[in-house]
């Protein structure tokens, strides 16, 4: 009975370890410090949810595919399901390191769909430094997957 007790306990505590392991990333915070959430979104199933100009507070994980290279203040974030998410920070109140491209980033804060005008996808097409031939290129307004991020953790490792 000892036997069945000690295997019963043993089993018990894995199951218990398995089931409330939390994804861990060190790194550092870029505006405010969260808790990263257990249902945090690799993919962009959040969007899925959201209808008209309506807003979902959430977190997303991706890997950062382009950041300002003026001051660092948007990113662009590639999610597992290889869409692409134009990421703000809010309030304009903080930003990012410019190398930070290729590293894994949590962003928590609200996904929404935006419809970016012209202008402003030119502006961000010259803080990439875009040609005035590819800025010509751009001529309508662009459907977009958004995200205002109140504070971001970037991974130490990529």
């Amino acid at each position: 009975m000892r036997i069945f007790n000690t295997f019963a306990t043993i089993i018990l505590l894995g199951m218990m370890l398995v089931s409330c392991k939390q994804e861990t990333i060190q790194g550092d915070y870029f505006g405010e410090e969260f808790k990263i959430s257990g249902e945090a979104s690799k993919t962009s199933a959040p969007f899925d949810e959201i209808s008209g100009k309506d807003s979902l507070q959430t977190q997303i994980v991706g890997e950062i595919k382009e950041v300002c290279q003026a001051k660092g203040c948007w990113m662009k974030v590639e999610l597992e399901s290889s869409e692409e998410v134009f990421v703000r920070f809010k309030d304009y109140g903080f930003f990012v390191p410019k190398d930070a491209a290729g590293k894994k980033v949590v962003m928590n804060g609200a996904a929404f769909f935006e419809e970016m005008s012209v202008e402003d996808q030119r502006h961000y097409a010259e803080d990439e430094g875009a040609s005035e031939d590819e800025l010509a290129q751009i001529t309508a307004p662009k459907k977009t997957l958004r995200f205002e991020a109140d504070g971001v953790l970037i991974a130490s490792q990529p």
